[in-house]
């Protein structure tokens, strides 16, 4: 265990797109030994993440885009299936998924349930992400979605049975860890 945790300093390394700081803390140990370390923290705000499903169907709203993360580590396309997701603005993370949901599904949903969240990668970011799940049908179907032409989002939507989505998992077509989490969830809870 570790105890009396104080940031000594704090250095801004970047604020391009998100911000990327060197922090430097002291603590001390459980034999009373203190210790000063410094480590980076990227800053990237807060998010939330759906998974729709249609227990009609048994199907899953899922999305495809490019991300340059995964292809700069290994994804010879760059393409990621993932659900639907973004970052909290100004608002709470309900809010947020909602307007997320209707820009890169086309989905208007009515109600959505949250049910947990989740650090995702606590070594190096912030970032906490809030996962909720909600039940969609072809009414609530208002636009093509696709994303946000001035965020430069090209969003592909995928509509997939639930037995193929946890296969995808297996053969490695979804590597996603928020969207493992989330089709687990629906298996774990027998929602389909």
């Amino acid at each position: 265990m570790i105890d009396n945790i104080k940031i000594v300093d704090a250095k801004i390394l970047s604020d391009n797109w998100y911000v990327l700081k060197k922090i430097t803390y002291e603590y001390t140990k459980k034999d009373g030994t203190k210790v000063t370390q410094s480590r980076e923290a990227y800053d990237r705000g807060n998010g939330a993440t759906i998974l729709l499903y249609s227990r009609n169907q048994k199907t899953v709203i899922l999305t495809r885009q490019f991300r340059l993360p995964t292809f700069v580590n290994g994804n010879e396309s760059g393409m990621l299936i993932e659900s639907c997701a973004g970052l909290l603005d100004k608002d709470n993370a309900e809010d947020c998924i909602r307007r997320e949901t209707e820009e890169e599904t086309g989905y208007r949903v009515t109600d959505v349930r949250k049910i947990f969240e989740a650090y995702m990668s606590p070594g190096s970011v912030t970032e906490i992400l809030y996962f909720f799940v909600a039940e969609y049908s072809k009414e609530m179907k208002i636009t093509e979605g696709g994303g946000v032409e001035q965020e430069e989002e090209n969003i592909e939507v995928l509509e997939l049975k639930i037995d193929e989505a946890m296969k995808m998992i297996e053969s490695g077509e979804i590597k996603d860890g928020k969207t493992i989490m989330l089709l687990q969830y629906i298996k774990l809870n027998n929602i389909l």
